[in-house]
């Protein structure tokens, strides 16, 4: 039998190919999507689609409330604010950003951890990337290798002496080109996905925001034309 993994699917570019290097891997995968609130709640529906299309034994979306009505709040994200538009790529690349979500790998991981030990899966595997860094402080390499060790920790898996948990992080060295390529080669239909921090009321990217920057770049490095819908714009610049 397939060993299990949980995959953290948002329904973006670097989720999804991480979800189809999963399943590549061998894994049986157990798509994992958290409904936390967000302003950019089309993502939760391109999760369900990529999630399904990739084959996911089970998917489930986990519904937490990190806006400010829940109690937390803190990000643009959350509708907090405005999301940064039309910024250089040393602007995207300085700084934390008004849609850093605060603490929110260490959040969405945890619940991963959790869903893992009741699915008996050893890994969990999250699409994070330290290439095409937008500013986020847990997107980086030194807090996985934190996270897995307390994860390892605070487990009855790991205390009893199980087989440790591995946190996969198979995009972390990939630019967004790469990574497009990688999917790609997997059979990644990215018309299913979204990556938009502000899509109108359709669900149409804005191609303004930093998320659809890194991806407009992405594509147009990679060679290939992005087929998700814009705001009147054009998918190649």
């Amino acid at each position: 039998m397939a060993a299990r993994a949980v995959v953290l699917c948002s329904g973006g570019v670097d989720s999804t190919t991480t979800m189809a290097i999963a399943r590549e891997m061998g894994f049986e995968v157990y798509a994992l999507t958290f409904d936390y609130g967000q302003r950019h709640r089309w993502e939760i529906e391109a999760a369900r689609r990529a999630a399904a299309a990739l084959g996911a034994v089970r998917h489930q979306i986990a519904r937490i409330d990190l806006t400010a009505a829940g109690g937390f709040g803190g990000s643009a994200l959350v509708g907090e604010g405005e999301v940064p538009r039309r910024r250089t790529a040393d602007e995207i690349a300085s700084g934390i950003p008004a849609t850093y979500v605060p603490a929110r790998n260490l959040i969405f991981l945890a619940f991963a951890t959790a869903w893992a030990e009741i699915v008996g899966a050893n890994d969990v595997f999250i699409g994070v990337t330290a290439v095409d860094y937008s500013g986020y402080p847990d997107c980086r390499s030194e807090f996985i290798e934190a996270f897995e060790r307390a994860a390892r920790l605070a487990t009855r898996t790991g205390v009893e002496g199980g087989a440790a948990l591995r946190i996969q992080t198979p995009v972390i060295g990939m630019s967004k080109s790469a990574i497009i390529r990688k999917g790609l080669e997997l059979g990644v239909d990215f018309s299913l996905t979204h990556s938009c921090y502000a899509p109108d009321e359709r669900g149409r990217a804005c191609g303004e925001c930093d998320a659809c920057r890194l991806r407009l770049r992405g594509f147009r490095e990679a060679g290939v034309e992005d087929t998700v819908e814009y705001v009147g714009r054009d998918r190649t610049r």
